[in-house]
């Protein structure tokens, strides 16, 4: 949120999940049927962008990354669900449906600002969107509020600020997806979520979006960046961190997260569904880190 309007970011995102089935051809990178209701009124004119200028690399970018992002966590998730992990957090939620298509069993935490908390809340009784069983809001300002106390009071195995290092021991572990947020915080802020994540129960797993350097990008993430980074800053959401594989997996290690993997656009589903007709190419801009709480 910016001066307690919507987030502009959780609009475009949505907005390209939503269109990705009107604009694009089969075979879908992922299916969020809900994105559009979500949506409501504003569905029709945002959507409409991408009907008329959907070969545009910003919109076809766009929808490329937030559905193979979508693809690979979800995929994740329900890998992890089927092990036994039950609880999903979602940092940075914006205006994700993940908690309508949750496994049963899986509780749902999505922690975002308050502001956009009550804007979603407002979206979903528009849409007849009941709120489901399993989801819990979580309303915290990640730059400014104390995560670990959040995290602490909805997953009781965490350890508070101030606890002991590392994983707690003996502790339900936890699935955290924080996707499309990093480039927007200081690294201040990107640490001390680390720091709070790195806490929770020994086994937990995250997966992390994060922008690459202009040096890493490839010629397509570069046209992409230039656009999604102008466009971001006019409406007042600048990127602001980046990293590279090993400074990220560094980070990491400090907070006692392990990275197992680091995972290319193109990589995150199944590299037939690359074979399109269509405007959709992986753009190497944006990656994923898989990293899991050490014991």
């Amino acid at each position: 949120m910016r001066d307690a309007q919507p987030s502009q970011t959780a609009l475009m995102a949505a907005a390209a999940r939503a269109a990705h089935l009107v604009v694009d051809g089969e075979p879908f990178l992922f299916r969020d049927t809900l994105a559009g209701p979500l949506l409501g009124a504003l569905a029709d004119e945002l959507i409409g962008y991408h009907r008329r200028f959907g070969e545009h690399i910003v919109l076809a970018g766009t929808r490329a990354q937030v559905t193979s992002r979508g693809g690979y966590t979800e995929r994740r998730a329900a890998e992890l669900a089927e092990a036994g992990v039950r609880r999903h957090v979602v940092l940075g939620a914006g205006l994700d449906t993940y908690a309508w298509r949750a496994r049963p069993g899986v509780h749902v935490i999505e922690v975002d600002h308050p502001d956009t908390q009550r804007w979603k809340r407002d979206l979903m009784g528009a849409a007849g969107l009941d709120q489901p069983p399993c989801l819990t809001f979580v309303p915290l300002d990640l730059e400014t509020g104390d995560l670990p106390a959040a995290l602490h009071a909805t997953l009781p195995a965490t350890e508070p600020a101030g606890g002991a290092d590392g994983g707690a021991d003996g502790g339900e572990r936890a699935f955290v997806s924080w996707l499309g947020v990093t480039m927007y915080l200081t690294e201040e802020a990107i640490e001390a979520t680390l720091a709070a994540l790195g806490r929770l129960p020994a086994g937990s797993e995250v997966v992390i979006e994060y922008a690459l350097p202009p040096e890493l990008r490839d010629e397509r993430g570069a046209a992409f960046a230039e656009f999604a980074m102008g466009a971001a800053a006019d409406r007042g959401e600048p990127w602001l961190s980046f990293f590279s594989p090993g400074d990220l997996a560094a980070l990491l290690k400090r907070h006692g997260l392990e990275a197992a993997e680091h995972v290319r656009q193109a990589d995150c589903v199944d590299p037939a569904l690359w074979r399109r007709a269509d405007a959709l190419r992986p753009a190497d801009a944006c990656r994923l880190v898989r990293a899991t709480v050490a014991p």
